[in-house]
């Protein structure tokens, strides 16, 4: 009877601290469940948004908080399996590194990152330093994926993504946590991470190293060429890249235009 008491007693405690971080997460997250939702839904074709130029898939959006805790995780589908179930971690590892990597003066998308974290780059080996907790990453209950109480939420699940998707939130002043989206090629990811972004009125960058002085996605990698910005990422089979110069997510000089 004892040994069932403690039991329950600790069952007990798990559930309160469980609970106490999934408020704090909630009382520090850039938006909630529900905005963030509405802002993805609304920037994916399947939804009822625009196209991104890549296969318009269904997509998942996690937030993190400035601490890094993951804050709200939603999908644009009516189910978790109307987008691909692997990319909801790599949209939850996508801000964790969007975050991480990004200042209040100085802004670095995932998409940012492509170039460097290439064999011979200054940021080679940099997708390896910090893999995903384990422990977060295959825990809790698949009913709540993509919920409110998504298992993720008011922990820290790390990674490191070195492709597009992932983008730091300013709300003027500072960095107030950071977006990912994936489920898509990442180009599209990209595209569609820059509206929901605009549409949470969170974009507001104070400097990157694109031309456009943020940390839009810079198409300037052709075969046999490296970036010749170092910030660089590869382009993507469809009209990601066109799309991305038409709402101001992305630059492709004119060298690199890829003729289809």
């Amino acid at each position: 009877m004892q040994a069932y008491i403690r039991a329950a007693i600790g069952a007990g405690l798990l559930t309160l601290a469980v609970g106490s971080s999934q408020s704090a997460a909630a009382a520090d997250c850039p938006a909630d469940h529900d905005q963030l939702e509405k802002a993805l839904k609304a920037s994916v074709k399947p939804s009822g948004g625009p196209t991104n130029g890549g296969l318009d898939n269904n997509e998942w959006a996690a937030l993190v908080t400035r601490d890094g805790a993951v804050c709200a995780v939603a999908f644009s589908g009516n189910k978790p399996d109307d987008q691909w179930l692997g990319s909801r971690a790599i949209a939850a590892e996508k801000a964790s590194t969007a975050n991480a990597l990004s200042l209040n003066g100085f802004a670095l998308s995932t998409a940012n990152l492509y170039a460097g974290a290439q064999p011979g780059g200054f940021l080679f080996g940099l997708a390896l330093s910090a893999p995903p907790n384990p422990g977060v990453l295959y825990s809790g209950d698949p009913a709540k994926f993509g919920s409110a109480s998504d298992p993720f939420v008011g922990k820290s699940l790390g990674g490191v993504i070195t492709f597009g998707g992932g983008l730091a939130l300013y709300d003027g002043k500072t960095v107030v946590g950071a977006l990912g989206v994936s489920g898509d090629s990442s180009c599209a990811d990209h595209n569609v991470a820059w509206r929901v972004r605009e549409a949470l009125g969170l974009d507001k960058a104070p400097a990157g190293p694109g031309p456009d002085h943020n940390d839009e996605i810079i198409y300037d990698i052709v075969p046999g060429m490296p970036s010749a910005s170092g910030y660089g990422h590869a382009q993507c089979k469809g009209s990601e890249s066109e799309i991305a110069e038409q709402i101001h997510a992305g630059f492709v000089p004119r060298w690199a235009k890829v003729t289809r």
